[in-house]
């Protein structure tokens, strides 16, 4: 129970990532602070459902080994991130396409290769000459096989379209890798799919490759969202490895409360209205503080705070199968170029990370990505079983979770860097603030944290000569 006369520095309103990774760096330099959060557990969105010794991810997000924000954020030292196959498995036309990338910013060059190209059987995948794991840098080609890889023609029906299509693709992905974010956030902006076609990509790549790679990464399979964003997704696709949290979504947030002093989290308070020196709550008081943080996703913000911007959402559902004779694809990450069903990306996800699946079982979990068709669960085993090239009707369905304002639409114009200071003792941050994805949510915490400490100074009281950017639309 809180003590309504109790005094803190800061309070932060959500115990999502964002508002966990501020209030680390808010109490590493000596700020007072209280995480309030409405639900009985923190993490918000990135909730993972135990289920007979599985672990089911509510929205399957997936981590880039190359975002600097996991290594920054005080608290995930001991995140350990568990990879997919290099690059993606791609399916298009019946057919499974190796699509590999050497990784790291002295990788970009080379971009990406189709390697294999192998008829959809239920048959294991073969090893394909591709980055190999372990050998030099992380993911990197061996001289021999990069010279193979790179020596094999890519015939004209694969995703990637003809060599030449390939060539514009490797010199598009070699520019975003080797170009600063600054510089990326000032392009001119566009939706994806028209900034893709003006930079001389052909169709055949796009629908063939980018569209259902940027669809797992933004959960946007139209490529409605601002080029600025996809352009960073990208970027971070050709320089890391796509990965999963081991143990689940719900390890991040853990992580990120249990390394906060004892005390600082508390949950099931509601709070109901806020102040810039004040939160008052449904059944615990009020809070006096000298400073408030708005960290709740963006529809629960402007409940708060009227006047805040709520974006359109992305919905996006998770399909939870297992089977004890797990499809052959390994721990790639399989992506559909041809539409021809709901599930956007899938994967065996007990093959990226062991930890997910009691011994002896496999975990499946598939994505469709908009509206759910009527019988969900029959439509995604029928597409699976084209995908695998397997029968699916003895797997088992674990769950469905389908969440209706899954991420946020990133459509142009959008701003990446959104204020996080609303005026001197009142902030908001967010995926909402930011680009639509943990990473994004990250940064905008890290943006809000250092704006509180600057107002408070290091004499503690706030600046209230500059009222920040009220002046821009919220």
């Amino acid at each position: 129970m809180l003590e309504p006369a109790y005094q803190a520095d800061v309070v932060v309103v959500g115990a999502g990532v964002a508002g966990l990774a501020a209030a680390h760096r808010l109490t590493s330099q000596g700020v007072s602070t209280v995480v309030l959060e409405a639900a009985p557990v923190t993490g918000g969105r990135m909730a993972t459902e135990k289920v007979d010794g599985f672990r089911l991810d509510r929205i399957g997000q997936s981590l880039s080994t190359s975002c600097p924000e996991l290594r920054l954020v005080p608290g995930l030292d001991g995140l350990v991130l568990r990879p997919f196959a290099p690059g993606a498995l791609v399916h298009s036309e019946g057919l499974h396409h190796r699509v590999s990338a050497p990784y790291g910013s002295g990788g970009a060059r080379g971009a990406l290769h189709a390697v294999r190209a192998l008829a959809s059987a239920p048959r294991p995948v073969p090893g394909a000459r591709g980055p190999v794991p372990g050998a030099g840098r992380a993911g990197a080609f061996p001289r021999a096989a990069g010279r193979q890889a790179v020596a094999r023609r890519v015939r004209a029906g694969s995703p990637l379209g003809t060599a030449v299509d390939q060539a514009r693709l490797t010199a598009a992905l070699t520019r975003l890798a080797t170009t600063p974010v600054e510089r990326l956030l000032a392009r001119p902006e566009l939706p994806a799919r028209q900034a893709l076609a003006v930079r001389g990509l052909p169709a055949r790549t796009i629908d063939g490759f980018l569209r259902p790679l940027l669809a797992a990464l933004l959960c946007d399979p139209e490529l409605t969202t601002s080029s600025r964003c996809a352009d960073l997704a990208l970027r971070a696709f050709a320089t890391g490895r796509l990965g999963l949290p081991e143990g689940g979504a719900e390890t991040l947030p853990a992580l990120l409360a249990g390394a906060l002093p004892p005390g600082t989290v508390r949950t099931g308070v509601r709070v109901t209205s806020i102040a810039t020196n004040a939160v008052t709550t449904a059944a615990h008081g009020v809070l006096r503080c000298r400073a408030v943080l708005l960290a709740t996703d963006a529809r629960a913000a402007a409940e708060l705070l009227p006047g805040l911007r709520v974006p359109d959402f992305h919905p996006v559902t998770v399909v939870h199968h297992t089977t004890d004779e797990p499809p052959a694809t390994g721990s790639a990450l399989l992506l559909d170029a041809d539409r021809g069903g709901p599930v956007a990306h899938t994967a065996v996800v007990s093959e990226v990370d062991p930890s997910r699946a009691p011994a002896g079982r496999a975990l499946v979990s598939s994505t469709v990505l908009g509206p759910p068709p009527p019988d969900v669960d029959t439509a995604v085993r029928a597409h699976l079983s084209r995908l695998y090239g397997t029968s699916t009707a003895r797997w088992e369905t674990l769950a469905v979770h389908h969440t209706p304002e899954a991420v946020p639409a990133m459509r142009p114009p959008h701003d990446p860097r959104r204020p996080v200071r609303l005026l001197a003792g009142l902030y908001v941050c967010g995926d909402h603030r930011d680009a639509g994805t943990v990473q994004g949510a990250l940064r905008s915490a890290h943006r809000a944290a250092t704006a509180v400490l600057t107002d408070l100074g290091t004499g503690g009281s706030l600046h209230r000569a500059d009222p920040g950017p009220t002046s821009r639309a919220a």
